[in-house]
């Protein structure tokens, strides 16, 4: 009996997870399409597959639910731009991922920061993690923080957007471009990288 009840109440709280994860993915969906001021509960419960209700039982308010659905997305983007320390073939490889997967969403935040105080704590968010995976994948060239400072720039969005999207470059070139930034900032400082292998695409 103890078992079944431990069973029950085990699936009931998978499900809850699973519907407050697929609530908060529908929204960080919808941040890619259109600015947060126009994402209403409405939207994000039917690109969820759930209620109104639904999504206020789980996360008491539309303020509550974006504070969630950013954490839930910080996570995501760590795990997915996880890159062992000083492999650099791999982090740009993963850098390329992460671009061409959040890039576009990424740039329609920042076009936000300005007028929307979410939009300007999720970006401000983004920079510093994306501060903290140049340190350590560059490191120990990244002690020094003029050097820090230029390969942040080297591998910034904003970078890759001008790269990717207003030139209409390859993935593959878009990355060995932004890789030669990278070695001129680190030949400049003593340091010599190996040139990653990129995709054709």
């Amino acid at each position: 009996m103890k078992t079944t009840r431990a069973y029950t109440m085990g699936a009931r709280a998978r499900a809850v997870e699973e519907t407050r994860r697929r609530i908060a993915d529908a929204l960080v969906d919808l941040a890619g399409q259109k600015p947060f001021a126009d994402i209403s509960l409405e939207d994000v419960a039917r690109a969820a597959g759930v209620s109104v209700q639904t999504v206020l039982r789980q996360f008491g308010s539309r303020d509550q639910l974006f504070a969630a659905a950013s954490d839930h997305a910080m996570a995501v983007t760590a795990e997915e731009r996880r890159t062992p320390a000083g492999d650099v073939a791999a982090a740009f490889r993963v850098l390329g991922d992460h671009y061409e997967k959040d890039g576009r969403r990424a740039l329609l935040m920042l076009a936000q920061e300005d007028h929307d105080s979410f939009a300007r704590t999720m970006t401000d968010r983004g920079r510093a993690m994306h501060r903290q995976w140049v340190r350590e994948v560059f490191a120990p060239a990244t002690d020094d923080e003029e050097v820090l400072d230029l390969l942040v720039v080297a591998t910034d969005v904003y970078t890759w957007k001008l790269l990717r999207l207003d030139r209409g470059l390859s993935r593959a070139t878009t990355l060995r471009r932004m890789q030669a930034l990278a070695e001129g900032v680190l030949g400049a400082a003593g340091v010599t990288l190996h040139r990653a292998e990129h995709d054709h695409a």
